[in-house]
C-alpha cells in the first residue's frame, strides 16, 4: 500500500486554478497533492538581443522555491547571491516543455516569462509547474492575441509532465516526497497531447532498472499525463484544440 493509500496508477488529487493572479496576463495555481505552484505569465514586447529580427518570440522560465515550502526554512537563492544547479536545471526544463508546443513563428517577436514559484513542496514540483506553465502561458497568448498575435494560436499541442518511479518493486504513478525519497529509481515525463515525448529523466537510485520496468513506468505517465491534459481543458473551459 503507498503511503497516501493511492493505487500505482492513481495521480494525487489535481487541482489546476487559472487566473489566480490578478495582474499576470496568465496564472495558474497548480496543485498535485500537497505540491502547490504559482504559476505565471508575463509578455513583453521584446525578444533577446540574439533573436531581434528573426520575426520569432520567445519563452523562457524562471523557478524558486519559497523559504518554507519545506518542512525547514531554506535560504532564498537571493541571499546566497546564486542560483543552484538542481533550480537553472528545472528552469530550463520548463522553457524547453513550453517551447516545443510552441509556434514561436506565430508567436512573434516577443518575449514570454514563466515564473514558477514553490508555495508548498511534496514532491512533483517541477512537473507542476510544467503542467500549471501551459494554463498560464495559454491564458497569456489568449489576452494578447486581438493585438499583438496573428490571428491562428500560436499553440500547437498541450503539454503536461509528471513523476512515476519504482517503490519495493513496484512501479507507481505521482510520486510525493515519501515515495520519491524511498524510491529504488524515479523518473519525470513530460509528453504532449497528441503523444510526443518532449523530454524524459530517468535515474536509478540503488540499482539498474531493466527495459521492461521502464516501459511500465513510460505507460503509467501516458495514462497520467492523458488524466492531466483533461485536468487542464476542463480547467480553461476547452475543446480538442489549445
Amino acid at each position: 500500500m503507498r503511503p497516501s493509500g493511492r493505487s500505482p496508477d492513481s495521480l494525487r488529487p489535481i487541482r489546476l486554478e487559472p487566473g489566480y493572479a490578478r495582474h499576470a496576463e496568465g496564472s495558474c495555481l497548480a496543485c498535485f497533492g500537497d505540491t502547490h505552484v504559482l504559476c505565471t505569465a508575463t509578455v513583453e514586447e521584446r525578444v533577446p538581443s540574439w533573436m531581434r529580427g528573426s520575426g520569432k518570440g520567445w519563452i523562457t522560465a524562471e523557478y524558486g522555491m519559497l523559504p518554507r515550502s519545506t518542512h525547514t526554512r531554506t535560504e532564498r537563492e537571493a541571499t546566497r547571491g546564486r542560483q543552484s544547479g538542481r533550480t537553472q536545471e528545472i528552469q530550463r526544463l520548463i522553457g524547453r516543455s513550453l517551447r516545443a508546443v510552441t509556434d514561436l513563428k506565430a508567436l512573434g517577436e516577443m518575449q514570454i516569462r514563466l515564473d514558477c514559484d514553490v508555495l508548498q513542496a511534496d514532491g512533483g514540483t517541477r512537473t507542476a509547474a510544467i503542467t500549471g506553465s501551459w494554463i498560464a502561458l495559454q491564458q497569456a497568448i489568449a489576452r494578447v492575441r486581438g493585438s499583438a498575435l496573428p490571428g491562428r494560436s500560436a499553440l500547437t499541442d498541450h503539454v503536461a509532465a509528471v513523476s512515476c518511479g519504482l517503490v519495493d518493486g513496484v512501479a507507481v504513478l505521482d510520486l510525493d516526497y515519501a515515495e520519491d525519497s524511498a524510491a529504488q529509481a524515479d523518473a519525470n515525463f513530460v509528453l504532449t497531447g497528441r503523444g510526443g515525448i518532449v523530454e524524459i529523466q530517468g535515474t536509478a537510485e540503488t540499482t539498474p532498472f531493466s527495459t521492461d520496468q521502464f516501459q511500465a513506468l513510460l505507460g503509467l505517465a501516458q495514462h497520467g499525463i492523458t488524466q492531466l491534459i483533461a485536468a487542464q481543458k476542463e480547467a480553461l473551459g476547452l475543446g480538442e484544440t489549445p
